[in-house]
């Protein structure tokens, strides 16, 4: 793409978990490979903070419809990038470039009749269509590009470990946090010194405290919050544990992975994309609470195995999982329906 190329990323919301924080990474490398980059929506204290020092413009955009207005008012605009379905409405009713939605959830767009038919409209209007995974191009209508979303390479030390699992998620009912605390509990690591530390907000907070005390492990579990320094807290963590089946890709583990920390996945979802492709992955069966716990606490009692399991990650991390590589992928799908002009179909190269 030429440094003149304008990209728009949208997201409609006021938040800042993963969409965001992916669209914030992605916007920054963009910037510096020499795109004009501008950021609608996302919480607005955290996305300034995470675009400071960068070319990228950021402006707010809680709703379609004021994602939509802020994109009439632009100009040059070659590619709009729209992430998740409110941003991809705003996108095809502001009509101001070819839209390139990226597909972050596994499921089609609309859980009911209206929302369906609006989401027929915007799968037509839709130029290029990218997933995160296979896994979410193989639950998702219309043909996909799989581009894996990459994450910065870290600075590694070998040592500052600590005898803790981290946990690192929004504590919402489909992310599964329960399962990690059953896998703590069966583990048996809180008699041996461990602690789990939990790294997020969300409903399901109060209830996952309940459960602690059900499973006798409040003792040992650390409930952190909402945190701005996930990265330091891995990069002090002993083992990652990232507990959903269904997970549509895993970004947290993909950063787990980047700061060498031995990552303990579900075998379900992308991590079978991510940390399953080293042979030495453990991927367990969350659901199968005892065996997992099992696992976990094997790892745990093997530094040798958890120093060497980590150093596997991180170079498979910078092999196939950098954001450079992905923005780079990124940019062929945005060159390919500007080329062809709006309302073409996906780029074929790399789609299921």
């Amino acid at each position: 793409m030429s440094p003149g190329t304008e990209v728009v990323h949208v997201v409609c919301t006021e938040a800042f978990a993963g969409v965001e924080r992916y669209v914030a990474t992605l916007a920054r490398v963009q910037d510096a490979q020499g795109s004009r980059v501008r950021v609608l929506g996302g919480d607005g204290p955290r996305m300034r903070a995470e675009l400071a020092g960068s070319g990228v413009h950021w402006s707010p955009a809680g709703t379609p419809w004021q994602a939509a207005h802020a994109l009439t008012r632009l100009r040059d605009v070659r590619v709009v990038h729209a992430h998740m379905t409110a941003a991809e409405t705003a996108a095809v009713l502001a009509a101001r470039a070819p839209v390139v939605a990226t597909r972050h959830f596994a499921s089609t767009r609309g859980s009911s009749t209206p929302a369906r038919a609006v989401g027929r409209l915007v799968s037509a209007r839709i130029a290029g269509q990218v997933a995160i995974s296979a896994y979410v191009a193989a639950r998702v209508e219309g043909a996909s590009t799989v581009i894996h979303p990459g994450v910065p390479d870290q600075a590694v030390t070998s040592s500052g470990r600590r005898p803790v699992v981290l946990v690192a998620q929004r504590l919402e009912a489909e992310k599964r946090t329960d399962l990690a605390l059953r896998i703590w509990a069966a583990s048996g690591l809180a008699g041996r010194g461990w602690r789990l530390q939990v790294a997020g907000s969300g409903a399901r907070l109060a209830e996952l405290r309940d459960l602690a005390e059900a499973l006798d492990v409040s003792a040992s579990c650390d409930f952190l919050g909402a945190r701005t320094d996930v990265g330091r807290l891995m990069a002090h963590a002993a083992i990652f544990l990232a507990p959903r089946p269904d997970e549509p890709y895993g970004l947290s583990v993909v950063e787990a992975m980047a700061h060498a920390t031995p990552v303990v996945a579900s075998d379900g979802g992308g991590h079978v994309e991510t940390v399953g492709l080293c042979p030495d992955a453990v991927l367990v069966r969350a659901e199968a609470v005892a065996e997992a716990g099992g696992q976990l606490a094997a790892l745990a009692a093997d530094a040798t195995r958890r120093a060497g399991y980590g150093a596997a990650l991180r170079e498979l991390q910078r092999r196939l999982f950098t954001v450079e590589a992905h923005a780079s992928r990124l940019e062929e799908v945005y060159r390919g329906v500007v080329a062809r002009g709006r309302g073409a179909a996906p780029v074929p190269d790399g789609a299921r």
